[in-house]
Protein backbone atom coordinates (compact mmCIF):
# COMPACT_ATOMS: atom_id res chain seq x y z
CA UNK A 1 0.00 0.00 0.00
CA UNK A 2 1.40 3.40 -0.95
CA UNK A 3 0.19 6.46 0.92
CA UNK A 4 -0.38 9.95 -0.39
CA UNK A 5 -0.29 13.11 1.70
CA UNK A 6 -4.02 13.34 2.42
CA UNK A 7 -6.09 12.15 5.36
CA UNK A 8 -8.25 9.83 3.24
CA UNK A 9 -5.21 7.87 2.10
CA UNK A 10 -3.58 7.91 5.52
CA UNK A 11 -6.77 6.63 7.16
CA UNK A 12 -6.10 3.23 5.56
CA UNK A 13 -3.30 2.76 8.09
CA UNK A 14 -3.44 -0.23 10.45
CA UNK A 15 -1.41 -0.52 13.66
CA UNK A 16 1.14 -3.36 13.33
CA UNK A 17 0.66 -6.50 15.39
CA UNK A 18 4.08 -6.26 17.02
CA UNK A 19 3.17 -2.93 18.61
CA UNK A 20 -0.21 -3.94 20.02
CA UNK A 21 1.40 -7.14 21.34
CA UNK A 22 4.43 -5.48 22.95
CA UNK A 23 2.52 -3.44 25.52
CA UNK A 24 5.66 -2.10 27.28
CA UNK A 25 8.44 0.13 26.00
CA UNK A 26 11.18 2.43 27.30
CA UNK A 27 11.43 6.18 26.67
CA UNK A 28 14.78 7.96 27.24
CA UNK A 29 15.39 11.67 27.95
CA UNK A 30 19.13 12.25 27.65
CA UNK A 31 20.74 15.44 26.40
CA UNK A 32 22.42 18.73 27.30
CA UNK A 33 19.77 19.32 29.98
CA UNK A 34 21.22 16.30 31.80
CA UNK A 35 24.30 18.39 32.67
CA UNK A 36 22.72 21.03 34.96
CA UNK A 37 20.39 18.27 36.25
CA UNK A 38 18.19 20.89 37.86
CA UNK A 39 14.45 21.54 37.72
CA UNK A 40 13.59 19.39 34.71
CA UNK A 41 14.29 18.87 31.02
CA UNK A 42 12.94 22.37 30.27
CA UNK A 43 16.06 23.91 31.82
CA UNK A 44 17.02 25.49 28.48
CA UNK A 45 13.82 27.53 28.52
CA UNK A 46 13.39 28.13 32.22
CA UNK A 47 16.95 29.32 32.88
CA UNK A 48 16.13 32.39 30.76
CA UNK A 49 12.93 33.25 32.64
CA UNK A 50 13.68 35.91 35.23
CA UNK A 51 12.86 35.02 38.83
CA UNK A 52 12.40 31.32 38.05
CA UNK A 53 14.23 28.83 40.24
CA UNK A 54 16.31 27.81 37.23
CA UNK A 55 17.26 31.44 36.53
CA UNK A 56 18.45 31.97 40.09
CA UNK A 57 20.22 28.60 40.19
CA UNK A 58 21.99 29.31 36.92
CA UNK A 59 23.44 32.64 38.02
CA UNK A 60 24.48 31.24 41.39
CA UNK A 61 26.09 28.14 39.91
CA UNK A 62 27.41 29.20 36.49
CA UNK A 63 27.33 33.01 36.42
CA UNK A 64 25.46 35.60 34.33
CA UNK A 65 23.65 34.41 31.24
CA UNK A 66 25.66 36.71 28.98
CA UNK A 67 28.84 34.89 30.04
CA UNK A 68 27.52 31.33 30.38
CA UNK A 69 24.51 30.35 28.34
CA UNK A 70 22.83 27.06 27.61
CA UNK A 71 25.18 26.31 24.70
CA UNK A 72 28.11 26.41 27.13
CA UNK A 73 26.91 23.18 28.71
CA UNK A 74 27.74 21.30 25.50
CA UNK A 75 31.48 20.77 26.27
CA UNK A 76 30.40 19.49 29.71
CA UNK A 77 28.08 16.94 28.11
CA UNK A 78 30.64 14.17 27.65
CA UNK A 79 28.57 11.00 28.20
CA UNK A 80 31.93 9.34 28.81
CA UNK A 81 30.36 6.27 30.44
CA UNK A 82 27.59 5.80 27.87
CA UNK A 83 27.37 2.17 26.78
CA UNK A 84 24.46 1.34 24.52
CA UNK A 85 24.76 -2.40 25.15
CA UNK A 86 24.53 -1.91 28.92
CA UNK A 87 21.43 0.27 28.55
CA UNK A 88 19.68 -2.17 26.24
CA UNK A 89 20.59 -5.10 28.48
CA UNK A 90 18.91 -3.30 31.38
CA UNK A 91 15.81 -2.56 29.31
CA UNK A 92 15.57 -6.19 28.20
CA UNK A 93 15.78 -7.27 31.85
CA UNK A 94 12.99 -4.80 32.58
CA UNK A 95 10.77 -6.68 30.13
CA UNK A 96 10.51 -3.87 27.58
CA UNK A 97 9.87 -4.77 23.95
CA UNK A 98 10.66 -1.43 22.32
CA UNK A 99 12.83 1.60 23.08
CA UNK A 100 12.29 5.24 22.06
CA UNK A 101 15.18 7.64 22.77
CA UNK A 102 14.68 11.38 22.30
CA UNK A 103 16.32 12.31 19.00
CA UNK A 104 15.90 16.05 19.47
CA UNK A 105 14.35 17.88 22.39
CA UNK A 106 12.99 21.42 22.55
CA UNK A 107 16.52 22.75 23.03
CA UNK A 108 17.36 22.06 19.37
CA UNK A 109 20.36 19.81 20.01
CA UNK A 110 20.24 16.68 17.87
CA UNK A 111 21.30 13.43 19.53
CA UNK A 112 22.35 11.89 16.22
CA UNK A 113 24.60 12.46 13.22
CA UNK A 114 23.05 15.18 11.08
CA UNK A 115 23.79 17.01 7.84
CA UNK A 116 21.26 19.73 8.66
CA UNK A 117 22.87 21.29 11.72
CA UNK A 118 26.26 21.30 13.40
CA UNK A 119 24.52 21.33 16.77
CA UNK A 120 24.47 17.58 17.22
CA UNK A 121 25.99 14.95 19.51
CA UNK A 122 28.14 13.48 16.74
CA UNK A 123 30.04 16.72 16.17
CA UNK A 124 29.85 18.24 19.66
CA UNK A 125 29.71 17.13 23.28
CA UNK A 126 30.08 13.34 23.46
CA UNK A 127 30.83 13.13 19.70
CA UNK A 128 28.86 9.93 19.27
CA UNK A 129 25.92 8.94 17.09
CA UNK A 130 23.76 8.25 20.14
CA UNK A 131 20.70 7.20 18.11
CA UNK A 132 22.74 4.96 15.87
CA UNK A 133 24.47 3.21 18.75
CA UNK A 134 21.19 2.51 20.52
CA UNK A 135 19.53 1.26 17.34
CA UNK A 136 22.36 -1.19 16.71
CA UNK A 137 22.27 -2.52 20.27
CA UNK A 138 18.47 -2.69 20.43
CA UNK A 139 18.04 -4.62 17.21
CA UNK A 140 20.86 -6.97 18.20
CA UNK A 141 18.78 -7.90 21.27
CA UNK A 142 15.49 -8.20 19.37
CA UNK A 143 14.00 -4.92 20.60
CA UNK A 144 12.02 -2.65 18.32
CA UNK A 145 13.67 0.76 17.94
CA UNK A 146 11.98 4.16 17.80
CA UNK A 147 12.82 7.84 18.09
CA UNK A 148 11.05 10.95 19.34
CA UNK A 149 11.08 14.50 18.02
CA UNK A 150 10.26 17.52 20.16
CA UNK A 151 11.69 19.93 17.62
CA UNK A 152 8.61 21.97 16.73
CA UNK A 153 8.53 23.75 20.13
CA UNK A 154 11.99 25.13 19.41
CA UNK A 155 10.19 27.84 17.46
CA UNK A 156 9.59 29.70 20.74
CA UNK A 157 11.50 27.73 23.33
CA UNK A 158 14.45 30.07 23.92
CA UNK A 159 12.59 33.35 23.40
CA UNK A 160 12.65 34.57 27.00
CA UNK A 161 16.41 35.07 26.71
CA UNK A 162 15.77 37.94 24.32
CA UNK A 163 14.21 39.98 27.12
CA UNK A 164 17.45 40.71 28.98
CA UNK A 165 21.21 40.62 28.48
CA UNK A 166 22.01 37.03 27.58
CA UNK A 167 24.00 35.00 25.08
CA UNK A 168 20.84 34.40 23.06
CA UNK A 169 20.92 38.01 21.85
CA UNK A 170 24.54 37.60 20.80
CA UNK A 171 23.94 34.90 18.23
CA UNK A 172 20.51 35.14 16.67
CA UNK A 173 21.39 33.79 13.23
CA UNK A 174 20.18 30.69 11.39
CA UNK A 175 23.38 28.94 12.42
CA UNK A 176 22.69 29.53 16.11
CA UNK A 177 21.51 26.78 18.43
CA UNK A 178 18.90 29.22 19.74
CA UNK A 179 17.39 30.36 16.44
CA UNK A 180 14.63 31.44 15.89
CA UNK A 181 13.53 32.08 19.53
CA UNK A 182 10.28 33.74 18.53
CA UNK A 183 7.78 35.08 21.05
CA UNK A 184 6.18 32.36 23.14
CA UNK A 185 2.39 32.06 22.69
CA UNK A 186 0.25 33.23 25.58
CA UNK A 187 -1.99 30.20 25.13
CA UNK A 188 -0.22 27.05 23.99
CA UNK A 189 -3.55 25.34 23.35
CA UNK A 190 -4.61 28.00 20.86
CA UNK A 191 -4.49 26.07 17.59
CA UNK A 192 -3.88 29.32 15.72
CA UNK A 193 -1.31 30.77 18.12
CA UNK A 194 0.70 33.76 16.91
CA UNK A 195 3.32 34.27 15.75
CA UNK A 196 2.77 31.30 13.45
CA UNK A 197 5.95 29.38 12.58
CA UNK A 198 7.29 30.38 9.19
CA UNK A 199 7.14 28.03 6.21
CA UNK A 200 10.93 27.92 6.37
CA UNK A 201 10.92 26.70 9.98
CA UNK A 202 8.20 24.11 9.34
CA UNK A 203 10.04 22.82 6.28
CA UNK A 204 13.16 22.51 8.42
CA UNK A 205 11.10 20.51 10.95
CA UNK A 206 9.96 18.23 8.13
CA UNK A 207 13.48 17.87 6.75
CA UNK A 208 14.84 16.94 10.19
CA UNK A 209 12.10 14.37 10.64
CA UNK A 210 12.81 12.88 7.23
CA UNK A 211 16.51 12.71 8.11
CA UNK A 212 15.69 10.63 11.20
CA UNK A 213 13.45 8.37 9.10
CA UNK A 214 16.03 7.95 6.33
CA UNK A 215 18.97 7.25 8.63
CA UNK A 216 17.38 5.15 11.37
CA UNK A 217 14.01 3.83 10.10
CA UNK A 218 12.46 4.03 13.58
CA UNK A 219 9.56 1.63 14.05
CA UNK A 220 8.01 4.15 16.44
CA UNK A 221 8.05 7.87 15.69
CA UNK A 222 6.90 9.78 18.76
CA UNK A 223 5.97 13.47 18.71
CA UNK A 224 5.47 15.76 21.65
CA UNK A 225 2.79 18.45 21.76
CA UNK A 226 2.44 21.56 19.53
CA UNK A 227 2.34 19.59 16.28
CA UNK A 228 -1.43 20.03 16.62
CA UNK A 229 -1.13 23.66 15.42
CA UNK A 230 -3.29 24.38 12.37
CA UNK A 231 -0.39 25.71 10.30
CA UNK A 232 1.49 22.42 10.58
CA UNK A 233 -1.23 20.15 9.16
CA UNK A 234 0.09 20.03 5.55
CA UNK A 235 3.52 19.11 6.90
CA UNK A 236 2.05 16.40 9.13
CA UNK A 237 0.31 14.84 6.16
CA UNK A 238 3.48 14.89 4.09
CA UNK A 239 5.56 13.50 6.95
CA UNK A 240 3.14 10.66 7.72
CA UNK A 241 2.89 9.57 4.08
CA UNK A 242 6.67 9.72 3.69
CA UNK A 243 7.25 7.74 6.90
CA UNK A 244 4.70 5.01 6.20
CA UNK A 245 5.94 4.62 2.64
CA UNK A 246 9.62 4.48 3.64
CA UNK A 247 8.89 1.85 6.28
CA UNK A 248 6.88 -0.15 3.75
CA UNK A 249 9.93 -0.19 1.46
CA UNK A 250 11.87 -2.15 4.08
CA UNK A 251 8.96 -4.47 4.85
CA UNK A 252 7.84 -2.84 8.09
CA UNK A 253 4.91 -0.84 9.40
CA UNK A 254 5.79 2.22 11.44
CA UNK A 255 3.90 3.69 14.39
CA UNK A 256 3.34 7.42 14.95
CA UNK A 257 2.54 8.51 18.51
CA UNK A 258 0.73 11.86 18.82
CA UNK A 259 -1.13 14.00 21.36
CA UNK A 260 -3.99 16.50 21.37
CA UNK A 261 -5.76 15.22 18.24
CA UNK A 262 -2.86 16.35 16.03
CA UNK A 263 -3.89 13.61 13.60
CA UNK A 264 -7.41 12.53 12.61
CA UNK A 265 -8.41 9.46 14.57
CA UNK A 266 -7.23 6.21 13.00
CA UNK A 267 -4.25 7.70 11.15
CA UNK A 268 -1.79 7.07 14.02
CA UNK A 269 -1.68 6.00 17.69
CA UNK A 270 -2.95 8.50 20.32
CA UNK A 271 -0.82 9.08 23.41
CA UNK A 272 -1.73 10.32 26.89
CA UNK A 273 1.12 12.06 28.72
CA UNK A 274 1.54 11.04 32.37
CA UNK A 275 -2.00 9.72 32.49
CA UNK A 276 -4.49 7.05 31.49
CA UNK A 277 -7.78 6.60 29.71
CA UNK A 278 -10.66 6.05 32.08
CA UNK A 279 -12.26 3.15 30.21
CA UNK A 280 -11.34 0.32 27.84
CA UNK A 281 -11.02 1.27 24.19
CA UNK A 282 -11.53 -0.65 20.92
CA UNK A 283 -8.33 0.95 19.58
CA UNK A 284 -4.70 0.68 20.68
CA UNK A 285 -3.43 3.74 22.55
CA UNK A 286 -0.39 4.59 24.67
CA UNK A 287 0.43 6.24 27.96
CA UNK A 288 3.86 7.76 28.30
CA UNK A 289 5.02 8.34 31.84
CA UNK A 290 8.27 8.49 33.78
CA UNK A 291 9.88 6.76 36.73
CA UNK A 292 10.78 10.24 37.96
CA UNK A 293 7.74 12.15 39.13
CA UNK A 294 9.32 15.62 38.94
CA UNK A 295 11.29 15.42 35.71
CA UNK A 296 11.77 13.40 32.54
CA UNK A 297 15.53 13.96 32.61
CA UNK A 298 17.90 13.19 35.45
CA UNK A 299 17.81 15.72 38.29
CA UNK A 300 19.44 15.37 41.66
CA UNK A 301 16.26 15.63 43.72
CA UNK A 302 13.82 13.57 41.67
CA UNK A 303 10.97 11.65 43.28
CA UNK A 304 11.17 8.10 41.95
CA UNK A 305 8.21 5.77 41.54
CA UNK A 306 8.70 2.20 42.68
CA UNK A 307 7.99 -0.89 40.58
CA UNK A 308 4.68 -1.67 42.30
CA UNK A 309 3.16 1.70 41.33
CA UNK A 310 4.27 1.39 37.71
CA UNK A 311 3.12 -2.23 37.42
CA UNK A 312 -0.34 -1.20 38.63
CA UNK A 313 -0.44 1.56 36.01
CA UNK A 314 0.72 -0.89 33.35
CA UNK A 315 -1.98 -3.40 34.28
CA UNK A 316 -4.62 -0.67 34.20
CA UNK A 317 -3.48 0.56 30.78
CA UNK A 318 -3.21 -2.89 29.20
CA UNK A 319 -6.67 -3.87 30.47
CA UNK A 320 -7.96 -0.83 28.58
CA UNK A 321 -6.05 -1.77 25.39
CA UNK A 322 -3.14 0.57 26.04
CA UNK A 323 0.63 0.36 25.88
CA UNK A 324 3.00 1.98 28.36
CA UNK A 325 6.11 3.91 27.32
CA UNK A 326 8.12 4.32 30.53
CA UNK A 327 10.81 7.00 30.69
CA UNK A 328 14.25 6.85 32.28
CA UNK A 329 16.59 9.83 32.60
CA UNK A 330 20.30 8.92 32.49
CA UNK A 331 22.97 11.12 34.08
CA UNK A 332 25.13 13.31 31.84
CA UNK A 333 28.02 10.85 32.08
CA UNK A 334 25.85 8.20 30.44
CA UNK A 335 25.07 6.11 33.51
CA UNK A 336 21.57 5.24 34.68
CA UNK A 337 20.74 6.05 38.28
CA UNK A 338 20.42 3.31 40.88
CA UNK A 339 16.84 4.43 41.53
CA UNK A 340 15.91 3.94 37.88
CA UNK A 341 17.68 0.59 37.80
CA UNK A 342 15.91 -0.66 40.92
CA UNK A 343 12.49 0.18 39.51
CA UNK A 344 13.24 -1.27 36.08
CA UNK A 345 14.57 -4.53 37.49
CA UNK A 346 11.57 -4.80 39.81
CA UNK A 347 9.22 -4.43 36.85
CA UNK A 348 11.24 -6.98 34.90
CA UNK A 349 11.13 -9.54 37.72
CA UNK A 350 7.33 -9.23 37.87
CA UNK A 351 6.92 -9.42 34.09
CA UNK A 352 9.17 -12.48 33.87
CA UNK A 353 6.54 -14.36 35.90
CA UNK A 354 3.36 -12.55 34.89
CA UNK A 355 4.03 -11.51 31.31
CA UNK A 356 1.37 -13.84 29.88
CA UNK A 357 -1.25 -11.45 31.24
CA UNK A 358 0.43 -8.48 29.51
CA UNK A 359 2.22 -9.39 26.27
CA UNK A 360 -0.01 -10.30 23.33
CA UNK A 361 -3.04 -9.79 25.55
CA UNK A 362 -6.34 -8.22 24.58
CA UNK A 363 -9.08 -6.53 26.59
CA UNK A 364 -11.81 -8.63 28.16
CA UNK A 365 -15.50 -7.67 27.91
CA UNK A 366 -14.94 -5.43 30.91
CA UNK A 367 -11.60 -3.94 31.93
CA UNK A 368 -11.91 -3.40 35.65
CA UNK A 369 -13.72 -3.99 38.89
CA UNK A 370 -13.35 -2.37 42.27
CA UNK A 371 -13.68 0.85 44.21
CA UNK A 372 -10.50 2.55 42.95
CA UNK A 373 -10.50 4.15 39.52
CA UNK A 374 -7.63 5.70 37.57
CA UNK A 375 -8.68 9.19 36.55
CA UNK A 376 -8.79 9.70 32.82
CA UNK A 377 -6.65 12.38 31.18
CA UNK A 378 -3.09 13.60 31.15
CA UNK A 379 -0.86 14.64 34.08
CA UNK A 380 -2.66 12.52 36.65
CA UNK A 381 0.42 10.75 38.04
CA UNK A 382 1.45 13.37 40.58
CA UNK A 383 0.29 11.15 43.43
CA UNK A 384 0.36 7.37 43.75
CA UNK A 385 -3.03 5.65 43.50
CA UNK A 386 -3.63 3.43 46.51
CA UNK A 387 -5.36 0.30 45.24
CA UNK A 388 -7.11 -2.34 47.36
CA UNK A 389 -7.43 -6.17 47.11
CA UNK A 390 -10.91 -5.50 45.66
CA UNK A 391 -9.45 -3.73 42.63
CA UNK A 392 -9.09 -6.07 39.64
CA UNK A 393 -8.02 -5.65 36.00
CA UNK A 394 -8.88 -8.16 33.26
CA UNK A 395 -7.07 -9.31 30.11
CA UNK A 396 -7.32 -12.33 27.82
CA UNK A 397 -4.59 -14.25 26.03
CA UNK A 398 -3.95 -17.79 24.78
CA UNK A 399 -7.54 -18.77 25.52
CA UNK A 400 -7.23 -17.82 29.19
CA UNK A 401 -8.76 -15.04 31.26
CA UNK A 402 -6.28 -13.23 33.50
CA UNK A 403 -7.57 -11.46 36.59
CA UNK A 404 -5.03 -9.16 38.26
CA UNK A 405 -5.56 -8.08 41.84
CA UNK A 406 -3.75 -4.75 42.03
CA UNK A 407 -3.03 -5.31 45.73
CA UNK A 408 -2.40 -8.60 47.48
CA UNK A 409 -4.94 -9.63 50.08
CA UNK A 410 -3.49 -10.20 53.56
CA UNK A 411 -5.84 -13.15 54.04
CA UNK A 412 -5.26 -14.59 50.58
CA UNK A 413 -9.00 -14.38 49.92
CA UNK A 414 -10.50 -12.55 46.94
CA UNK A 415 -14.00 -12.04 45.61
CA UNK A 416 -14.44 -11.02 41.97
CA UNK A 417 -18.03 -9.76 41.89
CA UNK A 418 -18.37 -9.59 38.10
CA UNK A 419 -17.52 -13.30 37.68
CA UNK A 420 -20.32 -14.65 39.87
CA UNK A 421 -22.94 -17.20 38.82
CA UNK A 422 -25.52 -15.83 36.42
CA UNK A 423 -29.11 -15.83 37.63
CA UNK A 424 -30.58 -15.02 34.23
CA UNK A 425 -27.90 -15.87 31.71
CA UNK A 426 -30.13 -15.22 28.70
CA UNK A 427 -30.73 -11.60 29.59
CA UNK A 428 -27.60 -10.70 31.53
CA UNK A 429 -24.40 -9.07 30.38
CA UNK A 430 -22.39 -10.90 33.02
CA UNK A 431 -20.02 -13.86 32.78
CA UNK A 432 -21.40 -17.29 31.81
CA UNK A 433 -18.18 -19.14 31.03
CA UNK A 434 -17.19 -22.37 32.75
CA UNK A 435 -13.98 -22.09 34.75
CA UNK A 436 -11.99 -25.32 34.66
CA UNK A 437 -9.02 -24.31 36.78
CA UNK A 438 -7.46 -21.29 38.51
CA UNK A 439 -3.81 -20.85 39.39
CA UNK A 440 -1.48 -18.07 40.49
CA UNK A 441 0.39 -17.10 37.35
CA UNK A 442 3.60 -16.16 39.16
CA UNK A 443 4.30 -19.63 40.59
CA UNK A 444 1.65 -21.93 39.09
CA UNK A 445 0.19 -22.76 42.51
CA UNK A 446 -3.38 -23.99 42.58
CA UNK A 447 -6.15 -21.67 43.78
CA UNK A 448 -9.25 -22.91 45.59
CA UNK A 449 -12.34 -21.30 44.08
CA UNK A 450 -16.11 -21.34 44.16
CA UNK A 451 -18.54 -19.39 42.06
CA UNK A 452 -21.48 -17.98 43.96
CA UNK A 453 -24.16 -15.50 43.07
CA UNK A 454 -22.20 -12.70 44.77
CA UNK A 455 -19.00 -13.42 42.85
CA UNK A 456 -16.05 -15.70 42.21
CA UNK A 457 -14.46 -16.59 45.53
CA UNK A 458 -10.74 -17.46 45.45
CA UNK A 459 -8.30 -18.43 48.18
CA UNK A 460 -4.54 -18.82 47.88
CA UNK A 461 -1.47 -19.10 50.10
CA UNK A 462 0.47 -16.89 47.69
CA UNK A 463 1.59 -13.50 49.04
CA UNK A 464 3.39 -10.65 47.31
CA UNK A 465 4.14 -6.94 47.57
CA UNK A 466 3.20 -6.68 43.90
CA UNK A 467 -0.07 -7.18 42.00
CA UNK A 468 -1.22 -10.83 41.94
CA UNK A 469 -2.32 -12.38 38.64
CA UNK A 470 -4.78 -15.27 38.54
CA UNK A 471 -4.90 -17.47 35.45
CA UNK A 472 -8.42 -18.71 34.74
CA UNK A 473 -8.52 -21.66 32.35
CA UNK A 474 -11.84 -22.28 30.64
CA UNK A 475 -13.61 -25.54 29.82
Amino acid sequence: MSYTADWESLSKYTVPQWYSSSRFGIFIHFGIYSVPAFGNEWYSRNMYIKDSKEYEHHIKTYGPHKDFGYKDFIPMFKAEKFNADEWIDLFVKAGAKYVVPVAEHHDGFQMYKSKLSKWNAYEMGPKVDYLGELKKSAEKRGMHFGASSHRIEHWFFMSKGREFESDINDSMTKDSLYYPAMKEPEDHYDLYAEPTPTAEFMQDWLDRTKEIIDQYHPEVLYFDWWIQEACLKPYLREMAAYYYNEMEKIGKVGVINYKHDAFPFGVAVPDVERGQLATAQPFVWQTDTAIGRRSWCYIEDNDYKGPEEIICNLCDAVAKNGNMLLNVGPKSDGTISEEDKKTLLGIGEWLSKNGDAIYESKPFRFAEEGPTKAAGGQFTDKKKIEYTPEDFRFTVAKGNLYVTALKCSDSGEYVVRSLGIEKEAASSNGFSGIIKNISVLADGSSVAFERKEDGLHMKTDFRSDMPVVFKLEML
